[in-house]
């Protein structure tokens, strides 16, 4: 089991990578964008790349949510089905994951995502009050809960945006608040997810919990600005990752067909 794997000079600039993706994380999703092609940058495996991430989210998402919970924007009573649900399908994704290659959800997922960029630009209203709920206890557990823990578990980028949306659109509250409620579910399915990789003993522990101090310190900063800007950030944050993961995601699994489509277009 290695401990650090990397040298001094790279751990300290995978820490300030770690702060600037955990405070863009608790506030829009998508910090995976910047520490996982850091990690395999850094020279892990992408094994050990994915493992050491999930640990290092686990620090920004507990961090945020210790945070909103304790300026009781989250009441975890009322969450611990949501909770129990997204522990149960992290915990199924990372089991599958073992034996099925993502390739099919590589294809749809930078759609499903530009998606959620596009509602919450086109509908600028959406968010900036609390409105009718719409699935109630075990049914919003289930989709909420369940199926986007099943996702983290399963491929990841983007479970956060998923959760938000959610809470947004089923269950009503406004952006700040399914933020909060967001943080909270993705802690819960980033911990499924990691408990596999430390059976797996793919993480690397050193550099992992490095990067954890780093997500701590910006997942806080970008917590307590979820509470006091709340729709005025979240929104823009969130269509702006939504489509640079887009294209992110797209490039890795086209980017050949990209790269000559271009050089096709200008030669």
């Amino acid at each position: 089991m290695e401990w650090f794997a990397v040298s001094p000079l790279l751990l300290g600039l995978l820490f300030c990578i770690a702060v600037l993706a955990a405070f863009i994380d608790s506030i829009a999703g998508g910090g995976g964008l910047l520490t996982v092609p850091a990690l395999l940058a850094a020279g892990l495996s992408p094994a050990q790349a994915l493992a050491t991430n999930k640990l290092q989210s686990v620090g920004g998402s507990f961090s945020a949510s210790l945070y909103f919970i304790r300026r009781k924007a989250v009441d975890l009573k009322a969450q611990r089905l949501n909770i129990l649900m997204a522990f149960i399908g992290s915990i199924l994704g990372a089991m599958l994951i073992q034996h099925i290659q993502p390739g099919l959800l590589r294809q749809v997922l930078p759609l499903l995502i530009i998606s959620i960029g596009l509602y919450f630009l086109l509908m600028p209203k959406i968010g900036e009050e609390d409105r009718h709920r719409r699935l109630h206890g075990l049914p919003f557990a289930l989709v909420a809960g369940g199926c986007v823990g099943f996702y983290d578990g399963f491929f990841g980028p983007g479970a956060g945006s998923f959760y938000a949306l959610a809470f947004v659109t089923l269950c009503g509250f406004n952006l700040a608040k399914s933020t909060a409620h967001a943080k909270v579910l993705n802690l819960t399915s980033n911990l499924g997810g990691l408990l596999f990789f430390i059976f797996g003993g793919k993480v690397v522990w050193g550099t992992g919990l490095i990067m954890l101090l780093g997500a701590i310190c910006g997942a806080r900063l970008g917590a307590r600005l979820v509470l006091s800007r709340g729709q005025q950030l979240i929104r823009p944050m969130v269509v702006t990752v939504s489509i640079v993961m887009s294209a992110k995601l797209l490039y890795d699994s086209h980017g050949a067909e990209i790269a000559a489509w271009f050089h096709h277009l200008f030669s």
